[in-house]
């Protein structure tokens, strides 16, 4: 969470007399320190590809480089825009569920959210040509949703916890709410906060996240030569983001009875009873990227792609805002409420290399698709403290590795039928050096399509991914959460052809 640090000059100042309280504020000035809580898991929420596309290429398991054969392209890869003839518009809807079951000292809980949203609309326009083809496409995708939630309660028997983390911080939130105090040496001089809570509470909280990433893409793709096409896709990114996480420290076994004065100088602090907070993250997203991609006809039965998809940079505009309180046994409460945050920022995420093959006989296509990913790649831009933006690059490099993510699927058309069966699946590695494959992201696509006639069709898909996750609460392996995750997404899309 984000700590705000203020200078301890004016915490012990406070406790003295007027004029020493002037001058603590004074240094608080020049001295405050804000530690914000971006880190590497900021950067990846914006640089992992998303799967959420039109239904036909779900369904097939997104290995769609060497098809791209319709509004989708803007997503895969541009030059297949070329192989359309004929003008489309295409319009789609998408549900998915994420559910965590969560193992938290031997106690399980489980959560669930569902969200539904637009996920495509478009048109592609093939203007006449001589020869080859020229074609130009616009439209609206949803590249990433952002559901998540997790919920988890335990009894932590160990003698550790969030206000021991929070007081070894010296931070403001333990001091506000007399979870801790200041110690001074023999000549008054502030010396750091003391807490005596030492471990042994009930912890539980929640974390809910969701919003999601928008792109309103404009593309173009050329024959420069017969069966030989290239594209590009520019996208002009929008999106939001929110985080809200409640978390619960519990005196639940009275080990801190009205006899301990968690601050001895407030009477009121007596029987503690439980320590909350909730913070909240807000972000408005905006940026620009560009996808170039190229695609070759070899005869009729087979289709090679490969695109690019060049370094994104985005801003963040981040509002933050956090309300904590105590509960004693004597009936006090103390709150504390930060004024809230605002700040701007940028984050860029990697390149994406992709190559692809597609192979069609009768009525059968079978297509793959490779991408490579260097998460290490990942960077904070402008806006933030230099210091803490080198720190924050520098984990970035220690912790992430490159990857490379698979797709395949098939499709086959039932015999003197307006029917398609799909199917496939997708892999990507954990972006983490030292993650076992537990922690890579499995899913495995079904659906189907039904073309009314020559001019219109509906196409289903569905998705089941899992895979593990961990969380720290404070601390590393001390307060951890070990998640269960299934994922759960169903998209529906419309085509016309015109």
């Amino acid at each position: 969470m984000k700590k705000l640090n203020h200078s301890h000059l004016n915490r012990g100042a406070v406790m003295k007399n007027f004029q020493k309280i002037i001058l603590g504020l004074i240094l608080s000035i020049f001295f405050s320190v804000n530690v914000y809580s971006q880190n590497f898991n900021d950067a990846l929420r914006l640089s992992e590809p998303g799967i959420i596309s039109g239904a036909r290429s779900l369904a097939m398991g997104n290995a769609y480089v060497a098809l791209s054969d319709d509004f989708s392209a803007s997503l895969f890869n541009p030059a297949g825009f070329g192989l359309i003839k004929n003008m489309e518009l295409v319009g789609g809807l998408n549900y998915n569920s994420f559910n965590n079951n969560t193992t938290f000292f031997n106690q399980r809980t489980s959560l669930s959210n569902d969200v539904k949203k637009f996920s495509q609309v478009g048109v592609v326009l093939p203007f006449p040509t001589i020869q080859g083809s020229f074609v130009v496409a616009l439209g609206y995708n949803q590249v990433k949703d952002f559901n998540k939630v997790l919920g988890f309660s335990g009894y932590n028997g160990g003698n550790n916890s969030y206000i021991q983390d929070l007081t070894s911080y010296n931070d403001d939130m333990a001091f506000k709410l007399t979870l801790s105090y200041p110690i001074y040496d023999a000549n008054k001089k502030y010396l750091n906060d003391v807490t005596l809570i030492n471990g042994r509470l009930n912890q539980r909280g929640n974390v809910l996240q969701d919003g999601g990433l928008n792109s309103w893409s404009l593309s173009g793709a050329l024959e420069i030569q017969q069966d030989l096409f290239v594209g590009a896709t520019f996208n002009i990114y929008s999106g939001t983001f929110n985080k809200t996480r409640d978390y619960y420290e519990e005196d639940l076994n009275n080990v801190y009875p009205s006899s301990v004065l968690l601050d001895p100088s407030e009477p009121g602090s007596a029987d503690f009873k439980s320590f909350n907070y909730r913070d909240i993250i807000d972000w408005n997203i905006s940026g620009v990227g560009l996808k170039i991609g190229a695609l070759l006809k070899i005869e009729d039965n087979i289709n090679l792609g490969a695109t690019i998809k060049l370094p994104t940079k985005f801003t963040i505009k981040e509002t933050y805002s956090l309300s904590s309180m105590s509960l004693f046994g004597t009936g006090d409460r103390f709150s504390y409420v930060p004024p809230e945050e605002r700040l701007e920022y940028e984050i860029s995420s990697p390149a994406e290399f992709s190559a692809g093959a597609a192979y069609f006989k009768n009525n059968l296509t079978l297509s793959g698709d490779l991408t490579m990913i260097d998460y290490s790649k990942m960077k904070f831009e402008s806006g933030l403290d230099k210091s803490a933006t080198s720190t924050k690059n520098a984990d970035i490099t220690y912790l992430m590795r490159s990857v490379l993510n698979l797709n395949g699927g098939f499709e086959y058309t039932l015999r003197n039928s307006r029917i398609a069966l799909r199917g496939g699946f997708m892999l990507m590695p954990s972006p983490f050096k030292d993650d076992s494959s537990d922690f890579d992201k499995k899913y495995i696509t079904a659906g189907i399509g039904y073309n009314f006639s020559k001019q219109s069709s509906i196409n289903f898909a569905y998705v089941y991914g899992w895979w593990n996750d961990i969380g720290d609460n404070y601390g590393s392996n001390i307060s951890r959460t070990f998640q269960d995750v299934i994922f759960q997404n169903f998209v529906t899309s419309v085509r016309f052809n015109l």
